[in-house]
């Protein structure tokens, strides 16, 4: 089946609940597609072949389960933060324009702080610019604090979840709550259609890739597929562990006395961070730590 987590998530749901496997199907190569034409009758013979001849082998994840309704509330909270984000500067912006005793009054405050100020705001009928202004940062600030408000109570409703779903992840260190969603966003709840470590570390876009040439040799490159969140937040977990996590500290000092550099040594660490992340998926808490 394609589109197994858009379009095709029901139908793959259904199915499932019936007892019967489905087989994760890629969109048909481009190139083949112009040659021999688009239909439904093709895609489904090209999706065949590729289930036969083994080209197609992926499990795809559940959608029924925990880690949809992580992603789901994820998706509402990263848009709460974002539109927060926005209103603050579109605030801060807007009150360059306003008095001098506004601004003053302004100055040296939280974000918080000031979304309270100025929700507070009596401004008076609507006859200058001055009122105008008033009625702005007030609306900006309630906007503010609306936001602020929705995205605590989705950020409390993220967190209920992943610790009953991954505790294991949280209690490792640098990875936060939201770091944890992402991995359990990715693995879904059938972690072990995940084969093995080199597959997940593939899924996130974190295993290297071959960049040799006949006038080279033993060269790799960085990858920039897999799951561009997931790897954001591992790559946020190794700086994390970089700067206070003591075995991490004295990896990366012998890593930099070998001569390696920082780039390296950051997927170095992602590599081995998500390797952790896999034996604590499978295996449990009980699992050595990476850096020994």
């Amino acid at each position: 089946m394609e589109g197994t987590g858009s379009y095709g998530a029901a139908l793959t749901s259904f199915i499932r609940r019936h007892d019967t496997l489905v087989i994760e199907v890629s969109r048909p190569n481009r190139r083949l597609r112009r040659l021999n034409g688009k239909s439904d009758t093709l895609d489904a013979e090209n999706a065949a072949r590729a289930v036969l001849s083994r080209t197609a082998t992926a499990i795809p994840k559940v959608t029924d389960g925990t880690a949809e309704m992580v992603r789901q509330l994820k998706v509402a909270y990263d848009t709460a933060v974002k539109a927060r984000t926005a209103a603050m500067v579109t605030l801060k912006a807007m009150l360059v324009h306003a008095p001098d005793d506004v601004r003053a009054s302004a100055e040296a405050k939280t974000p918080l702080a000031l979304a309270h100020k100025f929700s507070r705001l009596r401004p008076s009928l609507l006859e200058n610019t001055t009122d105008s202004i008033k009625h702005t940062l007030r609306s900006l600030s309630r906007r503010w604090i609306s936001l602020d408000e929705e995205a605590g109570a989705l950020n409390k409703m993220i967190y209920d979840l992943v610790q009953e779903a991954v505790p294991q992840l949280v209690e490792s260190y640098g990875i936060s709550t939201h770091t944890a969603a992402e991995i359990l966003i990715v693995v879904g709840d059938n972690p072990e259609r995940i084969k093995s470590e080199a597959a997940l570390a593939k899924l996130a876009g974190i295993s290297p890739i071959p960049a040799s040439s006949g006038m080279t040799s033993g060269r790799y490159r960085i990858n920039r597929g897999g799951h561009r969140q997931l790897n954001a937040a591992i790559y946020r977990a190794a700086i994390v562990r970089m700067r206070g996590h003591e075995p991490t500290k004295v990896y990366v000092a012998r890593r930099t006395a070998e001569g390696k550099t920082k780039r390296d040594i950051v997927r170095c660490l992602k590599r081995y961070i998500i390797r952790e992340v896999y034996r604590l998926l499978r295996y449990g808490p009980k699992v050595a730590e990476y850096a020994t």
